[in-house]
């Protein structure tokens, strides 16, 4: 049986990307196993010493994933909406789609906003938008996507922005795709 309790049949062979490790090991809980105990003579003290600094690594990497997701759940950013027909309260939240996967376009201010603008070569348009707390984004409209959907935070700043993908302990685990019955199986 594989961790979800099911079969460890070819649906567990599906590979995962770097994304899903790092998210999975910041929300799971898990921590990584203790390094083997060096026995003398055998050469495996240096070993045992950089796992136990890759487990150490990963523990700040996980608890500083977990405080960027709690602050992100507490701060309002703004939404765009997208260019479809009708008034502002009509139209959807401006979205991406990567690798088969929906990302809502959050900014965390009108001058990341206007540098993803600048990006597009949109900066002349006029660009609406709405002000939600990311809590509500993970939440509420991520589960009404109907797809496998994550947000994206300050996409247009590279390595300061900011990806929480669709997977368990970001979004709710009926859509998260890590988790059996969630999102990823609606293929």
């Amino acid at each position: 049986m594989d961790e979800h309790g099911g079969d460890a049949g070819p649906a567990s062979q599906i590979p995962r990307s770097r994304l899903y490790e790092y998210t999975h090991l910041a929300h799971t809980g898990q921590r990584n196993a203790p390094a083997p105990e060096a026995s003398e003579g055998t050469g495996l003290p240096e070993r045992a010493a950089t796992r136990s600094d890759a487990s150490n690594a990963t523990e700040r990497r996980r608890r500083a994933f977990a405080v960027l997701l709690g602050e992100f759940r507490r701060t309002p950013v703004l939404v765009p909406l997208g260019d479809g027909p009708g008034p502002d309260t009509e139209r959807g939240l401006l979205t991406a789609d990567f690798n088969g996967v929906r990302f809502i376009l959050a900014f965390s201010d009108e001058q990341a906003l206007a540098r993803y603008a600048v990006a597009r070569g949109e900066a002349a348009r006029e660009w609406r938008y709405r002000t939600v707390l990311g809590a509500r984004l993970l939440d509420a409209a991520v589960p009404a996507a109907g797809v496998p959907c994550g947000v994206a935070l300050d996409c247009a700043d590279g390595a300061d922005g900011m990806v929480f993908p669709p997977v368990r302990g970001v979004v709710p685990d009926e859509v998260a795709v890590d988790v059996d019955g969630g999102a990823g199986d609606l293929a």
